[in-house]
């Protein structure tokens, strides 16, 4: 096996975000975390969605899976459940899990399927150019609400807490040691984690900039209580001042994997035969 090294992880493809975007920080917080947790290149699966966050499946060497826009999470259960020996890491937007995933991102949560959730969230469709997300603030004035957003923002983390994930939490581009490490506890986490980072988008979300993030991200305090779901559910309540941190973890939560009999000795990938004959059935369709 091949051990993951920041030279194995490097792509000959720079990256092409716009200057000053947020995913830069988290791609390398992702690379680090990886590095630091000394995990082989094949024990590490990453799954990619679509959109601005999608396309760090160029910007990084690894074995993945480039998914369909939405569809991220249900492939990377497939995945884990075809192999679940593998660490499974799902990259993708706030529009990509929040909107067109947000069913997968629930059935994930309920099976506490063991997998990662990584959401680049910018608060913007920005790859087409800056239409509102799910997560776009209520009046929000963009190309596809130019009179300004009617909606309120999804709360994606409250969802998350109530349907079973068994460890949440929040960070911010702009903190890159906090990041690594909220990564690295996610990926460690025996369960669905959902790590969501909050990122500027200096192109098309002008008002929330680093000085706004600045103002409006705290550290959770020594004293928060990462086992209280309830404390977890007030805290995320607010959606003006963003908490930084593991919001909620439940350790006494079974992975969905280790409930499931035909997996218990093996993974399906182990129980299937290494050579299969298909000469009869084809001369049958032939």
């Amino acid at each position: 096996m091949t051990e993951i090294t920041l030279a194995n992880l490097m792509s000959p493809v720079a990256p092409t975000w716009c200057p000053g975007c947020g995913n830069f920080s988290i791609l390398t917080a992702l690379k680090q975390a990886l590095v630091e947790l000394g995990l082989k290149m094949e024990e590490v699966v990453l799954v990619f969605g679509i959109g601005c966050s999608g396309n760090t499946a160029d910007f990084i060497k690894g074995y993945g899976f480039h998914a369909l826009h939405g569809r991220g999470l249900a492939n990377a259960i497939g995945i884990k459940l075809a192999n679940h020996r593998q660490k499974v890491i799902m990259i993708g937007g706030d529009g990509d899990i929040y909107g067109e995933g947000l069913n997968h991102l629930v059935a994930a949560c309920r099976g506490n399927h063991d997998l990662t959730a990584l959401v680049f969230n910018n608060h913007r469709y920005s790859l087409t150019t800056g239409q509102t997300s799910p997560t776009s603030a209520k009046g929000t004035v963009s190309k596809s609400t130019p009179q300004g957003l009617i909606e309120d923002p999804i709360g994606a983390l409250s969802i998350a807490v109530s349907n079973g994930a068994g460890f949440v939490a929040r960070a911010y581009a702009g903190k890159l040691k906090q990041m690594v490490d909220l990564i690295k506890a996610g990926i460690l986490y025996e369960g669905f984690s959902l790590i969501d980072v909050q990122q500027p988008c200096p192109s098309f979300n002008k008002e929330q900039d680093y000085a706004w993030y600045q103002a409006n991200v705290f550290d959770l305090p020594a004293d928060y209580d990462a086992n209280n779901r309830g404390q977890a559910l007030v805290t995320l309540l607010d959606q003006d001042k963003l908490g930084l941190g593991v919001l909620y973890r439940n350790d006494q939560h079974v992975a969905y994997h280790k409930e499931v009999p035909c997996l218990q000795n093996a993974s399906l990938i182990e129980q299937f035969p290494k050579k299969t004959d298909l000469s009869k059935a084809l001369v049958e369709f032939v």
